[in-house]
């Protein structure tokens, strides 16, 4: 009702509550005078409008009297004012019927339309067409609230049972899980979001699908769509079991191998460890003396440079590891088969013989591809007992043990830092997160040596035949004053001040001392079926001692240039792996409490520090009180965990 005018609007009382509300005077349709001498009242229902809503509904005509208008409209092809309309629908000028008609007209009809010249029955084809966009509309409506509710449950869902529409929002939904989301989530997703009470963002998603069956709980965002996720082709598959058919023929440079089938040759790793690439030997000379021999597997006999399967190798750059087991750079049937020097097997290698004098320096070395056949393998346990007991019918360890002290002395003696202690990692067993501690102990340290050994002898080879390798360096650091250590507590509080002022390690192709290793030069070597830039030290060492052509130290620089994105992406995946499996076991352990030793600031300014769990034998970031020096004790619990959300908050308190 138009109470009065406000200028170029009009004052209003709206419906049967008498809301005011001011609208332009081109905006309102009359509908119909007040009667003589009636005033206008505050609301309808009152005098002289008596009606009710009841009445206005029992006014309207029948939808039969809508559509007979219709078609006698459509033929007369002209338009009419609300008031003949309404006398041609339902032969009245009442008002109540009035208002009742001009509220269907407005309401969801399609017979007719309204424009500033009056009302007129819609073409046939129009009508046809808006009731064929009408129904598109609920039908999109219908899915969507359909899609909604399917969020809302959050109970397992079936792709298939989705439509396209709703197939391509899962997969935005995935994208976004993954970290693959670009721009703003579309309006309609968004909102079917806010009724699932999910925040627009990975974490929360990542729950969702989870609940929705459409996302793996240990899934890792990083790994998808990854050469180690795909796995190995078909065709690289059907070349690995050529190879290894090949295996037992003679081929190219096996005659020229030296036969060392006879040394007492063992093998020593975890006892879950399939690929072996490394052994160990120790030959007694006439003169008395010992020669230690570090056997390494060589690759290269099989898979030539340049073949499809080196370079797939060449494209991952290493194995990655997982705390669910290796994903290998080759296919697994040849890297756990020929590759690997098997215990009881005839094996091709590569072996360094190495004399040291009495204070543990290199006196003479010999570089050679060999034959051996591995006597048994043993696991570190195993080698611990045998290097503690020492029986007289195999010594060899414990000579061996002994002999790689020496060197270990030689090295502390020219710089080398040793920061041995326990490690902790999460491993997967039966899909479960088990804390496994790896310890120091006699054998890990003695075979750890060996391969710095072996990596020392080839670097000291390649420089002294100008040889172009990838040469691993480590730049000279200023470390604390010697009474500033010694007022640290030895072991993980001393190792941290240490690691402080240590830089990058560093990998080029022209030799430079190694700092923390007390080296002139080192070349990792030993590692060839899991690194690519072992095999690479493999070949050229092969063209060298063949009087070939060796890579330049460009053509080396080039390759390792190359080989950087997947040895950066595979240390990112493994890193997010064994991220995500501690939150998982900190979340099935989330009452624990931890004694813990206070490392050093991570960001002081949020009291965020690294300590070190000794029950746990890690270093973890956590809040931590103010004022804490490196060795303070403190008490580590868990203040909120969600793997999904990649989250893990650990409290220090003193």
């Amino acid at each position: 009702m138009v109470l009065q005018p406000k200028g170029s609007r009009l004052e209003l009382s709206v419906g049967f509550q008498g809301r005011r509300q001011q609208l332009p005077q081109r905006a309102i349709e009359p509908i119909s005078p007040l009667p003589p001498g009636a005033s206008a009242p505050e609301r309808l229902g009152v005098f002289p409008w008596l009606f009710s809503a009841e009445d206005l509904q029992q006014a309207q005509p029948r939808p039969r009297d809508f559509a007979a208008a219709w078609l006698l409209l459509l033929e007369a092809d002209q338009e009419l004012c609300l008031a003949d309309w309404v006398e041609l629908v339902a032969s009245s000028t009442d008002p109540v019927v009035l208002a009742s008609c001009w509220l269907w007209l407005h309401g969801s009809q399609l017979l007719f339309r309204t424009r500033h010249q009056g009302i007129a029955a819609r073409a046939p084809h129009d009508l046809r067409q808006l009731r064929q966009d009408r129904h598109r509309i609920a039908l999109q409506q219908r899915r969507q609230s359909q899609w909604q509710e399917a969020l809302q449950r959050r109970q397992p869902l079936e792709r298939s049972s989705l439509d396209p529409r709703q197939q391509a929002d899962l997969d935005l939904l995935i994208d976004w899980a993954s970290g693959r989301g670009v721009g703003e989530l579309p309006v309609e997703l968004r909102r079917a979001l806010q009724a699932a009470h999910c925040p627009a963002d990975s974490g929360a998603i990542r729950h969702l699908l989870v609940d929705l069956g459409q996302w793996q709980a240990h899934h890792l965002p990083s790994l998808q769509d990854t050469c180690w996720e795909t796995g190995f082709s078909a065709e690289l598959e059907a070349e690995a079991q050529q190879l290894i058919e090949r295996a037992g023929s003679a081929l190219p440079g096996d005659d020229q191998r030296v036969d060392l089938l006879l040394q007492r040759c063992v093998t020593i790793d975890d006892a879950d460890t399939r690929d072996i690439d490394d052994g160990l030997a120790l030959e007694r000379l006439p003169s008395g003396d010992l020669r230690i021999w570090i056997h390494v597997a060589d690759p290269g006999r099989l898979v030539a440079a340049g073949s499809p399967l080196d370079l797939e190798a060449r494209r991952r750059a290493s194995s990655l590891y997982l705390a669910s087991g290796i994903l290998p750079m080759f296919p697994e049937a040849l890297a756990l088969g020929p590759l690997s020097l098997r215990a009881g097997q005839t094996c091709a290698a590569w072996s360094v013989g190495v004399d040291l004098d009495a204070a543990g320096a290199v006196s003479a070395y010999r570089l050679v591809r060999s034959w051996v056949r591995p006597t048994y393998r043993l696991s570190y346990e195993d080698a611990d007992e045998l290097i503690e007991l020492a029986p007289p019918q195999e010594r060899d360890l414990s000579d061996l043990h002994r002999l790689l002290g020496r060197r270990r002395d030689w090295r502390v003696a020219r710089g080398a830092l040793l920061m041995d202690q326990p490690e902790g990692r999460i491993r997967v067993q039966a899909g479960e997160p088990v804390l496994e501690i790896t310890e120091p102990s006699a054998s890990r340290l003695m075979v750890a040596e060996a391969m710095v050994l072996a990596g020392s002898v080839v670097a000291a080879h390649g420089m002294e035949h100008g040889l172009a390798l990838p040469y691993r360096s480590q730049l000279p650091a200023t470390l604390p004053p010697g009474a500033e250590l010694d007022a640290l507590p030895p072991g993980p509080v001393r190792h941290a001040a240490l690691k402080r002022c240590l830089s990058r390690g560093h990998t080029g192709a022209t030799p430079s001392p190694h700092f923390s290793l007390g080296l002139p030069a080192y070349v990792q070597a030993t590692s060839p079926i899991r690194r690519y830039g072992d095999l690479l030290v493999q070949r050229q060492l092969l063209a060298q001692q063949q009087a070939g052509r060796p890579l330049e130290a460009e053509a080396v620089q080039a390759l390792l240039t190359e080989l950087e994105g997947p040895i950066r992406q595979g240390i990112q995946i493994s890193r997010e792996d064994q991220r995500h499996w501690q939150q998982v076991w900190f979340e099935a352990h989330r009452s624990g409490q931890w004694m813990a030793q206070f490392l050093r600031w991570l960001r002081p300014q949020d009291g965020l520090g690294l300590v070190h769990v000794d029950e746990l034998a890690m270093d973890l970031a956590a809040q931590c009180p103010g004022g804490s020096e490196p060795g303070t004790a403190l008490l580590v619990r868990v203040h909120r965990v969600d793997p999904l959300r990649d989250q893990l908050q650990l409290v220090a308190t003193a």
